[in-house]
């Protein structure tokens, strides 16, 4: 079995995907985004760290963390969220995908897959490229035509404060923007 190994940077911010067991589009369900949303609110409150960007899609998230100064504990976090939500979420009649012997000798449930990716970020230019990509990332799973019309992003947010224009990354726009790249400007 491989060694899996993680990055800390005590105070570091980071880029994290996080998908569910199988690709189970849970997140389709308001109760499903409601009961997430109330895990990372008390997370938050618990464990003190910042999310600068987020992204919720039916079978997955992206999201953006700072940590506090010379915390590093990010694992832990997102451990806690997974387990109150599981709990809460089954506790409401939520389903599960099946669970293989290995799963159930662990007493691992089947709605979260058991990792998930992380990515210390270097530099602003990083970040910007991974605040993009998840504010993007609905367009990119065909799930609406611009950002601006996906209702759990935290492009709202950013729009809000001047980052992005309203119609940043519309299907148009990014067509306009190709044509420009293909044609050398």
């Amino acid at each position: 079995m491989s060694e899996y190994r993680r990055y800390f940077v005590p105070g570091g911010t980071y880029f994290f995907t996080v998908v569910t067991e199988g690709r189970a589009p849970l997140f389709g369900q308001a109760a499903a985004r409601e009961l997430l949303g109330s895990a990372f609110r008390r997370c938050l409150l618990r464990d003190r760290f910042e999310v600068i960007a987020m992204v919720l899609l039916p079978d997955h998230l992206h999201a953006v963390w700072a940590l506090p100064a010379g915390d590093d504990r990010y694992s832990r976090r997102w451990q806690w969220i997974k387990r109150e939500f599981t709990r809460a979420w089954l506790a409401l009649g939520g389903h599960e995908q099946p669970r293989s012997d290995s799963r159930l000798s662990q007493r691992r449930r089947g709605v979260w897959q058991r990792r998930f990716w992380e990515h210390a970020v270097r530099d602003e230019s990083d970040l910007e490229a991974h605040f993009d990509y998840i504010h993007y990332n609905p367009v990119k799973h065909g799930l609406v035509a611009r950002p601006q019309d996906w209702p759990w992003s935290s492009f709202h947010r950013w729009v809000r404060a001047g980052h992005y224009p309203i119609g940043w990354g519309g299907c148009a726009a990014m067509h306009v923007h190709k044509l420009a790249i293909d044609a050398g400007e």
